[in-house]
């Protein structure tokens, strides 16, 4: 079952030099191709499904599809699964792809949010990232997706960059909360492993933001946001109030979804739940659309323990935490008796809080999340 869909795009003008996800850059016949195959799949996939709650298209840069063609694909997605009425239907847009008239025939299409690739508002910045956008540009883009009648509008931010300073950094979030988005996604770069930066920034570089100044980000990033309106909703994620995203927060409370396109990953709800993706390469999925066999890849049936320990680790990025009276209603097991030892161990130190039932991160613990995450899937159960 699910409840969700998420639609990869796996098409970029350019691949910036930090980005380690599945894109290329395509002719126009693959563009004009692709939301042919989506459908197709589509309806190979669709199984069981319950009303839509969400639609997200990720990528890549799903920007690069044409309006219509997004529009004919959620005709299709609406012909065979009801979306409910006030379904959030969100499209990510790199800001040197998108203009007025664009956006206004996506708001048209039916999309009702957008997330802007922003990633820095400093020039310098954006061309050691590798994008294809000015600041200007991105600062274009959120107005014309006011005008275009957007009233839910994300833009991300990248903190940590090579050379950036808390100054910088302080800059970065003034220019964003000036334009006056709903919701900002804010990430701490990581240099993933087969990508430019990784050869130009190998460990411990010195041009890389240390231990220190990156907590330095991420505290700051906080404080300044919350008196500025915005609730911290999860690690990462700051909206004003009733903007929280819905498709994400689906994924941190183990909602089913069902992935679409090149290297889209879906979770089912189908007993404790089951993972898989999508071939990686447009070849290999253009096939197994077009033979309808299409494989599912690295499929994951999760056993019960597992299912706990996701629970635990997803739930807990939330600044709502869990409630462990919810976890044993889900699972018909003691809270106390499966995670009391590790969690008691958590609050001792610092980086989990207790309330009543409520278990939540401090703020110690949003910085230290993997190691605190680690101790749920090391813990006995899991083992």
């Amino acid at each position: 079952m699910f409840n969700r869909l998420y639609i990869h795009v796996p098409f970029c003008k350019n691949k910036c030099h930090y980005c380690a996800f599945v894109s290329t850059t395509p002719d126009n016949n693959e563009l004009m191709e692709y939301p042919g195959l989506l459908g197709r799949e589509l309806q190979l996939r669709t199984g069981k499904a319950e009303p839509l709650e969400s639609i997200y298209f990720g990528g890549g840069t799903p920007s690069l599809l044409k309006p219509e063609q997004v529009a004919g694909l959620l005709g299709e997605i609406a012909a065979q699964i009801p979306i409910r009425k006030e379904a959030e239907i969100t499209l990510e847009a790199n800001p040197g792809t998108v203009d007025l008239l664009s956006l206004m025939a996506f708001h048209n299409a039916g999309i009702n949010r957008i997330s802007l690739g922003v990633q820095s508002f400093d020039d310098r910045f954006l061309s050691c990232l590798g994008r294809i956008h000015s600041a200007e540009q991105s600062r274009q883009a959120f107005q014309a997706a006011r005008q275009a009648g957007f009233t839910n509008i994300s833009i991300d931010l990248i903190h940590s960059l090579p050379g950036q300073s808390l100054d910088q950094w302080r800059f970065e979030l003034q220019q964003a909360v000036n334009l006056g988005p709903e919701h900002i996604s804010i990430y701490g770069l990581t240099v993933e492993a087969d990508t430019p930066f990784s050869r130009q920034y190998p460990a411990n570089s010195p041009d890389l933001a240390d231990e220190d100044l990156s907590a330095d980000m991420f505290e700051y990033t906080d404080e300044f946001l919350s008196g500025s309106g915005f609730d911290h909703y999860e690690i990462a994620n700051y909206a004003r109030p009733g903007y929280r995203s819905q498709h994400n927060s689906g994924y941190w409370q183990r909602d089913g979804y069902l992935g679409l396109g090149v290297a889209a990953h879906s979770f089912l709800r189908d007993g404790y739940g089951v993972r898989f993706s999508n071939p990686d390469t447009l070849e290999e999925y253009r096939q197994g659309i077009l033979s309808g066999q299409l494989k599912r890849v690295d499929e994951q049936r999760l056993t019960e323990d597992d299912a706990m320990a996701e629970y635990m680790f997803l739930g807990l990025r939330l600044a709502d935490g869990i409630c462990q009276c919810a976890f044993e209603r889900e699972f018909g097991q003691s809270f106390a008796e499966v995670y009391g030892s590790v969690t008691v161990n958590l609050v001792r130190l610092g980086l989990l809080s207790q309330n009543g039932e409520i278990l939540a991160l401090t703020q110690r613990g949003m910085l230290l999340s993997n190691q605190v995450f680690v101790h749920f899937i090391q813990s006995p159960i899991y083992s």
